[in-house]
């Protein structure tokens, strides 16, 4: 298995915001939809929105897109905005539009490589999906965040 990511960049200049958190979302597209941060990109822009919402997207194949810039206040959870990063992986619904956690070996690998590099990068608190957030009624990010970071965290302390 390849997993493809390009560099994480996380500047130490960037951080010109307070950052305590990480919130995870999907696409809420088909698993046979292979889409990127430029057409999350069109839809937003389309929507009204100043640039796309997340900061980061994991393409299928695993590969780490740069959305909004960091240093940048996202637009992907309100009144959570201010202080987290938004991370979006493809996917997220099955092919009838039902909530399916989608994501394949290459994006768990990628979401896991990209939260621990923000998590250290930020000194980070809190990952969790957009679903854990009050007043929110969606299913996305079609996954258990919290249960699946805290497996990931298990894994950290073992190195």
């Amino acid at each position: 298995m390849v997993f493809q990511t390009t560099d994480i960049k996380v500047s130490r200049y960037m951080q010109k915001r307070h950052i305590n958190s990480i919130i995870i979302h999907c696409s809420a597209s088909s698993p046979s939809l292979d889409i990127g941060a430029s057409t999350i990109r069109e839809w937003h822009l389309k929507r009204g929105f100043n640039d796309i919402g997340y900061h980061y997207v994991i393409r299928l194949n695993g590969k780490i897109e740069e959305g909004r810039p960091i240093n940048r206040i996202g637009a992907h959870a309100s009144n959570f905005n201010k202080h987290s990063i938004g991370i979006c992986y493809v996917g997220g619904v099955n092919d009838k539009n039902e909530c399916e956690d989608t994501r394949t070996d290459s994006q768990k690998f990628a979401m896991f490589l990209l939260c621990s590099k923000l998590v250290e990068q930020y000194n980070i608190q809190t990952v969790v999906g957009h679903r854990d957030l009050p007043r929110v009624n969606k299913c996305c990010p079609s996954f258990d965040v919290v249960s699946w970071w805290g497996k990931c965290l298990e894994i950290l302390d073992h190195f």
